[in-house]
């Protein structure tokens, strides 16, 4: 199984360590950090908020003969709030939100809140022999599974035999 998980990919990591290589850098008249060696532009807010999400939506991919099961906790979620998509033919994308309770009686305060809220996203970029038009998605008990048909592998070809006629 070939699935590789988009968001913590290089282009990531080496994000973010260019910026840490130059935090505390004054900007140049012309716009580039000192001693930059090449263009750079900061990630943008929801290139941020999106990489934050992913990192802390955990998920298992389980690969069973027929098809692919991934496995996301999605506390606190209704169906209506999780979105799962597949984008470029072959992206699976879960995402979703959870908010803050709104409803606080007078008088009453946090103590301490340890809860997530927040956003919650996973890509994948699925394998070759997965079956785009066959997705299911089913959250029970705050445990959102999406199952993944695999395509069944192409029937092997029977030899073609031909007759020998005697002349």
């Amino acid at each position: 199984m070939d699935l590789r998980f988009v968001g913590f990919d290089y282009p990531v990591l080496q994000t973010l360590h260019h910026m840490m290589d130059n935090m505390g850098e004054e900007p140049e008249a012309n716009g580039a950090g000192a001693g930059s060696k090449s263009s750079y532009s900061a990630p943008t807010r929801t290139y941020v908020r999106d990489a934050k999400a992913m990192a802390a939506t955990p998920a298992d991919v389980k690969e069973y003969p027929n098809s692919y099961a991934f496995v996301i906790d999605m506390p606190g979620l209704k169906s209506g709030d999780i979105k799962v998509q597949v984008e470029d033919d072959n992206v699976l994308i879960i995402s979703g939100e959870r908010k803050r309770e709104e409803e606080e009686k007078e008088g009453a305060k946090y103590v301490r809140m340890e809860r997530r809220v927040g956003k919650l996203m996973r890509k994948f970029v699925l394998p070759e022999n997965a079956n785009t038009d066959a997705i299911s998605a089913v959250c029970k008990d705050g445990v959102l599974t999406v199952t993944v048909e695999k395509v069944p592998p192409p029937e092997p070809k029977k030899p073609k035999t031909i007759e020998v006629k005697i002349a």
